[in-house]
């Protein structure tokens, strides 16, 4: 039976939000519709690296948090549904990650297609410090 060198832990929370963007330079002939907003649930996980296994991190809070941040810099009241304007699944992880200090962060539109960012060891240190 092989050695168990290390285990890291991490917690993940879940979240959907419903929102527009835009991609206005697409250079794809085969998808002109995505320079213009379009609609899509938009799928959120988050994964934060715990300290140890008993709730190092609540991952409800952590939900709660994302949630509230994308209230606070996206949601638009006269639409009611968030206008992420030009962001990409892409960068929507990178700024939460940035945000929420998290280890990875997968964004997809309606569950279908997306982007997952892992977080580096060279940037963990470089956080972290």
């Amino acid at each position: 039976m092989p050695k168990i060198v290390s285990i890291t832990t991490e917690v993940y929370c879940t979240l959907q939000v419903e929102g527009i963007h835009r991609f206005p330079g697409c250079p794809y002939t085969e998808v002109p519709y995505l320079k213009d907003p379009h609609r899509h649930i938009f799928h959120v996980k988050a994964w934060v690296k715990a300290s140890h296994d008993n709730r190092a991190v609540e991952f409800i809070c952590l939900k709660h948090d994302i949630k509230s941040y994308f209230y606070d810099q996206y949601f638009n009241s006269e639409w009611r549904l968030f206008d992420f304007d030009t962001k990409s699944c892409e960068q929507l992880a990178k700024e939460l990650i940035t945000k929420f200090d998290l280890s990875r962060c997968e964004v997809s539109e309606d569950g279908e297609n997306g982007a997952i960012v892992t977080v580096g060891q060279e940037l963990v240190s470089h956080v972290m410090h």
